[in-house]
């Protein structure tokens, strides 16, 4: 193939007014507008390369002028320069170093980073004619090791480390590939009932419909009151059972201070959750550590990961062993490379990987990952979150058949999203915009407040 240069880029402010119907409320964010932070990268060819970072709404056109700065160190870099060796290249992205000054490996330059990282591994991708899972599994465990920067890991894990366990896990390799060929790689679990601002009788509905489709693991948010917590995990306890594999999880997205969450979960504790998810503030390793070690007694784990800026927070909450359950971000993080990093501690340190997958693109992104995890790395089946909303809007949506992924086979990172939801979505948007109709008026009002 000819050689490729990118030769610029485009950015979009994509926002999704899902604060109307109270989609993804919990106890922390009572009213996002579910958001994309775009990034196109543009080539001297017919490919481009499509990658994005998950947002709320206000805000998400920050992190667009961050993408901006980002993008301007790979203008003009051959495509071939770019992946030879993807650790090199990563660090040269964070490296900036005015932009280390407002971002070091964190906020809003860091979520600008995984938008850029994750286009370049989609139009990568996309001229191998290969999905993005497909790419890294076909890598030597050399290769995979060179995607990675380990400057500030090697005190959990170091390049000869990550070799052995990569080499380690080429046992059985062949069998999980052929897994996920057949889609059976990625089972899913279901947030989609959970919504804090749902009412009771669509709760319930939304239950029995997504057990009658195959899932087996549900996740409900918490933390509005003990009272009406309680009345709702009865509820779901009542549709999905005790004893017939169903699987309850729970989730306080940071709301409660570290005894609070402790005294908390013990009202909760009859319920049986396999854990509560986002227990305290997401920075606090040591408070995440004695909120598992208070609540083992009761068998219910700690998870967390959405918030995690880095491989770094990552790396301390496993040596400290504060999580039972490790939640990665697929673009909060930097991108492709940083998670790979994370799913090699987690695999050294033995604490299953089951991705944070709750916003528009974030099932497309992790489905990849987490067969990349199965097929690759730590060999075991893990569920993976996913959320029925705003998939039309992708060209190559992810898919959930009896109770799993169904594997991507379409080259790139399927998070191309079509042209006319972007436009119709845009922020805030030319003339025509959905944000520009009398619909967006009790949002943009709000916003006045």
């Amino acid at each position: 193939m000819a050689e490729i240069t990118i030769t610029g880029w485009t950015t979009r402010d994509v926002r999704f007014p899902t604060s109307l119907d109270k989609t993804g409320s919990d106890a922390m964010n009572a009213a996002g507008d579910y958001s994309a932070a775009y990034c196109i990268l543009e080539t001297d060819s017919s490919y481009t390369g499509h990658g994005m970072t998950f947002t709320i709404g206000r805000g998400n056109d920050i992190v667009c002028a961050a993408i901006n700065h980002v993008t301007e160190r790979v203008k003009g870099r051959t495509l071939s320069s770019l992946v030879a060796h993807w650790g090199n290249t990563w660090r040269h992205l964070v490296n900036d170093s005015q932009l280390r000054w407002i971002g070091p490996e964190k906020g809003v330059i860091h979520l600008a980073l995984g938008a850029v990282v994750n286009a370049i591994w989609d139009l990568w991708a996309k001229t191998l004619n290969k999905p993005v899972w497909r790419v890294v599994a076909e890598m030597t465990p050399q290769q995979f090791v060179d995607c990675i920067d380990f400057r500030y890991i090697t005190d959990a894990v170091t390049p000869e480390e990550a070799l052995a366990l990569l080499q380690e896990s080429e046992a059985g390799k062949a069998d999980r590939l052929r897994d996920a060929e057949q889609s059976r790689a990625v089972p899913a679990y279901t947030t989609s009932a959970g919504w804090l601002g749902y009412g009771e009788d669509k709760m319930r509905a939304l239950l029995r419909e997504t057990l009658d489709k195959g899932y087996r693991h549900f996740k409900l948010k918490v933390g509005g009151s003990v009272e009406t917590d309680r009345r709702r995990l009865t509820i779901a306890r009542d549709i999905i059972g005790y004893d017939n594999g169903n699987v309850l999880m729970v989730d306080a997205n940071q709301v409660w201070s570290v005894p609070e969450a402790v005294a908390y979960m013990k009202q909760l504790a009859e319920f049986k959750p396999w854990f509560i998810e986002e227990p305290t503030s997401p920075d606090d390793i040591l408070g995440h550590k004695a909120v598992r070690d208070a609540l083992r007694p009761y068998g219910i784990g700690v998870a967390t990961g959405e918030m995690c800026q880095n491989r770094v927070v990552f790396k301390q909450l496993l040596m400290a062993g504060a999580i039972d359950v490790c939640q990665i971000d697929a673009c909060r993080m930097g991108g492709v490379n940083e998670v790979l990093a994370v799913l090699l501690m987690a695999k050294k340190y033995g604490v299953p990987i089951v991705p944070h997958s709750g916003g528009v693109g974030l099932p497309e992104y992790t489905q990849h990952l987490s067969t990349i995890d199965y097929v690759v790395v730590s060999g075991k089946l893990s569920v993976l979150e996913y959320v029925d909303h705003l998939h039309e809007h992708f060209r190559h949506p992810s898919v959930i058949k009896d109770g799993f992924y169904q594997t991507p086979t379409e080259p790139g990172y399927s998070v191309e999203m079509k042209p006319e939801s972007m436009d119709r979505f845009e922020y805030p948007g030319a003339e025509g915009s959905w944000w520009r109709s009398e619909e967006a008026r009790p949002i943009l009002e709000g916003e006045k407040i």
